[in-house]
């Protein structure tokens, strides 16, 4: 069965979640640069990610499939980190996440959601666009003189 249950004090499984995240994030390797920040990860940092930002895990038949953090912003809900387990890919659980990223915008009174993604996923951009989420900016990391990540902005209500 799916659940998807949001990250409290009682959570510990932080090296499986760092495990989900990096696997999931693997297919990057060599594939974007610079390379992605999941890199700087550690199952402690996750820990006081979690205390900072909203995290939410999907659990199916007690194995973490996937998760997400939610960041407030002044005008937005930032959407990181979004992970989905190789083998669930493709089934919906992306979508599922992105409703409890829209009840928790809604919630939190922010009228949408925004996420960064690399500008070479392409395949991501796709998704990102048929869940309704639109280009709103381009961005360079601190020493590179091209772009090197994408804004994505959906409106919520």
């Amino acid at each position: 069965m799916l659940t998807i249950s949001r990250i409290d004090e009682a959570f510990s499984r932080w090296e499986e979640l760092l495990s989900l995240i990096m696997g999931s994030f693997a297919y990057m390797n060599g594939v974007i640069d610079p390379p992605s920040s999941a890199h700087r990860l550690t199952a402690q940092s996750l820990e006081e990610k979690a205390k900072s930002e909203i995290g939410f895990i999907a659990e199916e038949d007690g194995r973490l499939i996937g998760c997400m953090f939610l960041k407030p912003e002044e005008k937005t809900l930032y959407l990181g980190k979004l992970a989905i387990s190789a083998g669930q890919q493709g089934k919906g659980l992306g979508r599922q996440l992105l409703a409890k990223a829209e009840e928790t915008a809604c919630s939190l009174d922010l009228p949408a959601i925004r996420l960064e993604t690399r500008i070479e996923l392409t395949a991501n951009h796709a998704t990102f666009g048929r869940w309704g989420f639109v280009k709103t900016a381009e961005n360079r990391h601190a020493g590179y003189d091209r772009t090197t990540s994408i804004e994505m902005q959906k409106a919520i209500g």
